[in-house]
């Protein structure tokens, strides 16, 4: 790995605004799609979890893992994720749900559109079916969870008005912090994490992801703020989170071409974010926008590093 340039992002964020964005290129259905489509004809296997060979359950958990979410082990579990969503209102990536042994929930699949599915059946392996084939699945039907909205998701955006951010001000249950950032960097380039005198003064020995925040400072892809401080509870947005992965993974110019109406190309942020679409790691949003100032996502930055994963040499 080459040496790396440091990286002062500070923490004097902005004031936060909600808003719908467009399709976030990390979670758009036809990601979902694809994700799903890469296991259709894997055999079926009770109790399956990898591509060898899923259940029902195994499949839907292991393609929702992909895409950074997690979900319980079982159908049954499964159905009590979410939010109850009607066959009328069904979008991509929604689980539908079916009673195939007579005993409620039993069966489970990932809705694609136009009435069809994606799933691990007992009969076919990986395969799509008509959620309304009045043979068998239009018969079974249980109902419909929405356990991530892939249509429009909201995000935070950041308006000109500079403010330290406050906690409070965050959902972290939905929004990362520069310490989980760390900790998945660190895990996704096995990095030494036993040492945990990070050198910021506000991450001490005892902090639950001192380790990875020394480890990630070591190998140069964070530097501290001009007060030293590592920020660990800040959010951090994506145009810092391209900054962040272009260095640490050490991407370079892909094949892919992509531009977005929101990125300056020829500015350090402008080509980090351009490298990382045209290596696919990110595709921008339906409106052509990156969304520089967006705060990231637990969902997305999963996604990100599982993407960039790729490149690790």
């Amino acid at each position: 790995m080459k040496k790396k340039w440091l990286l002062p992002i500070f923490a004097s964020f902005m004031v936060l605004s909600a808003f719908p964005a467009d399709n976030v290129d990390a979670a758009s259905p036809s990601d979902v799609i694809s994700t799903a489509k890469q296991y259709i004809n894997t055999p079926y296997r009770s109790g399956g979890t990898t591509a060898s060979g899923f259940d029902c359950s195994g499949f839907t958990s292991k393609v929702f893992s992909e895409l950074g979410i997690s979900l319980n082990r079982t159908s049954g579990g499964q159905y009590n994720q979410g939010t109850a969503v009607s066959k009328a209102n069904l979008q991509v990536g929604d689980l539908v749900f079916f009673n195939t042994s007579g005993r409620g929930v039993s069966h489970v699949a990932i809705y694609i559109g136009n009435g069809q599915m994606i799933g691990a059946e007992s009969s076919d392996g990986v395969t799509i079916s008509s959620i309304n084939d009045p043979y068998y699945w239009g018969k079974r039907y249980v109902g419909a969870k929405r356990v991530a909205n892939f249509e429009e998701e909201k995000v935070v955006a950041a308006v000109e008005k500079t403010a330290e951010v406050k906690k409070a001000e965050i959902d972290f249950n939905l929004y990362a912090s520069r310490a989980e950032v760390a900790v998945a960097i660190a895990k996704a380039l096995g990095l030494d994490t036993s040492s945990t005198e990070t050198g910021f003064s506000d991450v001490k020995s005892t902090h639950p992801n001192a380790g990875a925040i020394a480890a990630v400072k070591k190998a140069g892809i964070f530097s501290g703020d001009a007060n030293g401080k590592f920020n660990p509870s800040s959010p951090i947005t994506r145009s810092q989170i391209a900054l962040v992965l272009v260095n640490a993974f050490d991407l370079e110019k892909g094949n892919i071409s992509k531009s977005f109406s929101d990125v300056k190309v020829g500015t350090k942020t402008g080509d980090s974010i351009i490298v990382m679409a045209s290596n696919g790691i990110t595709t921008g949003k339906a409106n052509g926008t990156f969304g520089v100032n967006d705060y990231v996502t637990k969902t997305h930055l999963n996604v990100f590093i599982n993407h960039a994963s790729k490149f690790v040499k």
